[in-house]
């Protein structure tokens, strides 16, 4: 994305008028003698890129200073992802050939070896490439792996041998195909056996791999449960279903952060990241920090909410030891006592559609309750027309909800969750109105915690991958299977 300070020059911009990549040189002296900082990328190594070679000459000529960063071929990196090293302890030999490029001799002389080939080419000439080497003296038998879209979560492998990649590629219904044009790298020889990339590819067999992954969640949300699917090989879409307004008359906010100052309450409670953003809003109004909290005992339910209130300076007295919830709060809340509570009053700021289970349970404890409308939940604007026919029309592998309102607004705004799609729900609470809404409920976080419903998800993965594999049959995405397809629900 090209901004005031900064500007990108790729294939795409002679649509715009700027100049195509081919004049890469050009553009990069023109903009350095301008005083600009220039980064070149380019994919895999430069130093195997014969491009970027005459551009660095190019520099040189013109006293233009630059430096090299070494990155990692894709011949070398597409295979480190797949799950094929291509050497061994004894040092097989390694060609590589680029098949666009390759000679008659070229392809004689890696026909004859019986050193680790590694093959840049196309999905549509990869069983080309295998007869050329077949042709050359390489045995039919010989194993070989072609890897399509490498280091994404698109990867793709298969296992064959030279003799056989054309049929099992066939039987992928890969081809024949439009997109047979879509850059592969193929390894031949021991080193790309099946036997030994069962037990190597570690990034294909992350529980979650190439799940499209929905994400309802408020505009302001923490991208943390994004980043934890990722990890698990997961492609998350975020979808704003929630907008965090201001109240609508702020005076009742305003008169109980002055009695956090004043000394009117002995708690404050937290219930979640929103409230703890509302308060410190309104304490960097006033000039305040977190040492406006001396003296008040400060309670916080769910580990974000607790982490945030750590962000902002303040350590919780009181934080659920079992269930992060306003039920588990009170199960750990105090009893008021005149004796040693000086105070009776809790100041508890919370979201206009907030419950009374917290309120009710805090006034049969004995405590005075002021219960502050900090924040406003409304529904976000409705995603673009392609989410929409994604969420209807089965696109999507899972989605996560992690409240009642996130089924509520995202059911409202987009649609219902097609019947293939993984329904995973943060608790007991949200997977009712989910199935009130008529999803069903596949996954329950065993506690109401964002990273437990990630880890739930995962299980809930590493187990669909399992069964299929245990009954031989092919590993697939959920968006993958038909329609109808039943599931049990999974909690771990």
């Amino acid at each position: 994305v090209s901004t005031p300070a900064l500007t990108v020059v790729d294939d795409a911009s002679a649509a715009a008028g700027i100049p195509a990549i081919r004049d890469a040189a050009n553009i990069v002296m023109e903009a350095a003698r301008g005083g600009r900082r220039v980064v070149r990328a380019v994919a895999g190594d430069p130093g195997l890129d014969g491009d970027a070679g005459t551009e660095m000459l190019a520099c040189a000529t013109a006293g233009i200073p630059f430096e090299v960063v070494p990155g990692v071929a894709a011949a070398v990196g597409v295979p480190a992802y797949a799950g094929v090293p291509l050497r061994d302890a004894q040092g097989t030999d390694v060609r590589m050939v680029d098949a666009r490029t390759a000679s008659e001799r070229c392809w004689s002389e890696v026909g004859a070896s019986d050193g680790t080939v590694v093959i840049s080419t196309t999905l549509e000439s990869v069983a080309a490439a295998a007869g050329e080497l077949v042709a050359a003296g390489r045995k039919p038998d010989t194993p070989l792996t072609v890897t399509v879209a490498g280091t994404t979560t698109r990867q793709r492998t298969w296992n064959a041998t030279l003799g056989t990649i054309a049929q099992v590629l066939k039987q992928a219904k890969v081809l024949p195909s439009p997109e047979g044009h879509r850059p592969v790298i193929a390894v031949v020889g021991e080193r790309s056996a099946a036997a030994q990339r069962d037990q190597l590819a570690w990034f294909e067999s992350k529980p979650l791999f190439g799940w499209k992954v929905l994400v309802p969640r408020t505009k302001e949300q923490a991208a943390s449960l994004s980043d934890q699917l990722r990890s698990y090989g997961a492609v998350p879409h975020e979808v704003p279903t929630i907008a965090v307004e201001p109240p609508r008359t702020p005076q009742q906010m305003e008169r109980a952060v002055k009695g956090l100052v004043t000394g009117r309450y002995e708690w404050i409670a937290f219930t979640s990241v929103n409230a703890v953003k509302a308060v410190r809003e309104k304490f960097e109004e006033y000039g305040l920090d977190a040492r406006a909290f001396a003296g008040i005992k400060v309670a916080a339910v769910g580990e974000q909410t607790a982490a945030s209130l750590v962000d902002f300076g303040v350590k919780p007295d009181l934080v659920p030891s079992g269930e992060q919830s306003a039920a588990g709060l009170l199960e750990d809340w105090p009893p008021y006592d005149p004796v040693f509570d000086p105070i009776d009053r809790v100041f508890l700021p919370r979201a206009d559609i907030a419950t009374e289970t917290l309120v009710a349970g805090l006034i049969e404890l004995g405590w005075e309750v002021d219960d502050v409308t900090a924040y406003r939940t409304v529904r976000a604007s409705p995603p673009p027309a392609e989410t929409r026919e994604a969420i209807k029309g089965g696109g999507f592998d899972a989605v996560l909800f992690t409240s009642s309102s996130t089924v509520r607004n995202l059911v409202g705004i987009a649609g219902k969750p097609h019947n293939v799609t993984v329904i995973a729900c943060i608790g007991p609470a949200t997977a009712k109105t989910a199935e009130e809404h008529g999803l069903r409920v596949d996954v329950l976080a065993p506690e109401p915690s964002v990273h437990k419903l990630a880890e739930a998800l995962a299980a809930f993965g590493t187990q669909r991958r399992e069964a299929a594999k245990e009954a031989g049959e092919t590993v697939t995405r959920p968006s993958e299977r038909r329609p109808g397809s039943r599931r049990r629900r999974t909690t771990t």
